[in-house]
């Protein structure tokens, strides 16, 4: 039987996962972390992406994370999301509709745009696009 870990999946709005885990695999912003138990502890801000949960009995779940952080201490895993989903209950549509307008946002600038939030809302979009394709590959649909 492998080890496990406890993880919690927290946003603002409310818990969204919490068990143990054998493996934890999140989009750091230097880069993707996998987590197990024994890690050293960490703090990392994590960027916007999907964060996969391989659960104790082997079953795989992936979650969408707008940014946050992750936290590993001796006795859990913590991820502290602004905003976080099941992959599932992600709306393709309207993640590319949002890249759209982002994208369309980018390329008119006007004299009081926000270059920052346009980067910003593109880069959320296109993560949970990616989050979205990824729930596909593990379900074996294209």
């Amino acid at each position: 039987m492998a080890m496990t870990v406890h993880c919690d999946i927290v946003s603002a709005e409310e818990a969204i996962f919490s068990g143990r885990v054998e493996m934890l695999i999140a989009a750091g912003v230097q880069g993707d972390l996998g987590i197990m138990h024994g890690h050293t502890p960490l703090l990392t801000k994590l960027r916007p992406g999907p964060v996969r949960v391989i659960k104790q009995n082997g079953e795989e779940e992936i979650f969408y994370v707008s940014s946050g952080f992750l936290e590993v201490q001796p006795d859990g895993v913590t991820v502290l999301a602004d905003t976080a989903a099941r992959a599932s209950n992600l709306d393709e549509a309207a993640a590319l509709e949002a890249k759209k307008h982002a994208e369309q946002a980018l390329e008119n600038q006007s004299g009081d745009f926000d270059y920052s939030r346009a980067a910003s809302q593109l880069a959320e979009a296109a993560a949970q696009i990616r989050t979205i394709q990824q729930i596909r590959q593990k379900m074996g649909k294209r």
